[in-house]
């Protein structure tokens, strides 16, 4: 503005609230969310009402309006340290896995365990689900609908947890000896720290999840995990990544695009709702097939009383009539050992250069 202009101008009205108001069905579900106990964040209110009513509205709106209508929840402000987290370049590349036991039912003292899967470079939460308590069943039930409906990654980020490492030097836990069967290795965490984003994930289930559930007056697992199921594609498709900028799904679409993949099909395989299924007791020690082992003991415990839907093959010794005392044997020809051998070739390249032949032999 010139000199000129500057000594005429004079302020005007504005335009005033531009804002529509909300319809009563998107007020009385932010009310009814936020009086719930525990509250919800207002990020899960603004999340609820896109996803229920098809109404998008901020978080900071939302914020706004609790404060008007005295429904923010008193809590002390927390700092938050300045880190930065590295990640690979492919999806596929990592799996971040981990479980979170936490009551998620509000006023139940039992602590269900939260299955927890999630993609490095895009945030994709590839599976979660509730299960009554973790156990090596429930491990290899989770990891078998995951990866039968996305997919094979190269790697799964853990912890020292039992069900994953053992101490016995060039020994594997039956779970780790299962993924090793179709090349998924393991890698692990030092610290918690380490694995900062699956952290921060059960930090956003336990935020959400819990007062959602006690809003609807949800109570079971029944229940529960189907909601889980339709959050977890919600928050896939429609909610922005800070971290990454867009949603998680639309960071996997572009490494797609980008030729940045690392996923595998699942294997049309013979073995394979065997090798990632839960097993069926069986009395007796018995070993565990590919490592050939005795299955190591899970938090030093006895060993359970498990057996692999694939055991070794028990070997018999075998003597010849030569040598031998008189008996009935005496004077028969020397009988060799029947070799049986089942040939199977799998359509799945294990370690992506050459295939893999099951071979089951038995005396």
């Amino acid at each position: 503005m010139g000199q000129r202009q500057a000594q005429q101008w004079s302020p005007r009205l504005s335009g005033g609230v531009r804002s529509s108001a909300w319809p009563k069905a998107v007020q009385d579900l932010v009310v009814r969310l936020l009086k719930a106990k525990p509250p919800c964040s207002y990020s899960l209110v603004s999340s609820e009402c896109l996803r229920r009513l098809g109404h998008k509205v901020d978080r900071a709106t939302v914020r706004r309006f609790a404060l008007q209508n005295n429904l923010a929840p008193q809590r002390p402000p927390r700092k938050r340290p300045p880190g930065r987290r590295w990640q690979t370049q492919k999806v596929g590349q990592l799996w971040q896995y981990d479980a979170s036991p936490h009551r998620w039912f509000v006023g139940q003292d039992w602590q269900p365990s939260l299955l927890h899967l999630m993609d490095d470079p895009s945030r994709v939460i590839v599976a979660a689900k509730l299960s009554e308590r973790e156990t090596l069943l429930a491990h290899l039930d989770f990891l078998s609908q995951a990866l039968q409906a996305t997919g094979l990654p190269l790697c799964l980020y853990v912890d020292f947890h039992s069900f994953f490492f053992t101490h016995v030097p060039d020994h594997h836990t039956p779970l780790a000896d299962s993924l090793r069967f179709y090349g998924v290795s393991l890698r692990f965490a030092p610290t918690p720290q380490a694995k900062g984003k699956i952290e921060r994930g059960h930090q956003f289930w336990q935020k959400r999840f819990p007062a959602l559930l006690a809003a609807d007056a949800i109570t079971t697992l029944a229940e529960a995990n189907p909601l889980l199921d339709v959050l977890r594609r919600h928050h896939n498709t429609m909610e922005k990544h800070r971290e990454i900028r867009c949603t998680p799904q639309a960071a996997w679409n572009l490494a797609k695009k980008e030729s940045r993949w690392a996923l595998r099909p699942a294997p049309a395989c013979p073995w394979w709702p065997l090798r990632l299924q839960p097993a069926h007791p069986h009395p007796g020690r018995r070993r565990w097939a590919g490592s050939g082992r005795n299955p190591t003991p899970l938090g030093g415990r006895a060993a359970p009383e498990q057996s692999h839907p694939l055991p070794a093959p028990q070997r018999r010794r075998h003597r010849s009539s030569a040598g031998a005392g008189p008996g009935k044997n005496a004077g028969r020809p020397p009988q060799h050992p029947s070799l049986l051998v089942i040939y199977n070739k799998c359509n799945f390249d294990r370690t992506q250069k050459c295939n893999f032949e099951c071979t089951t032999t038995g005396w």
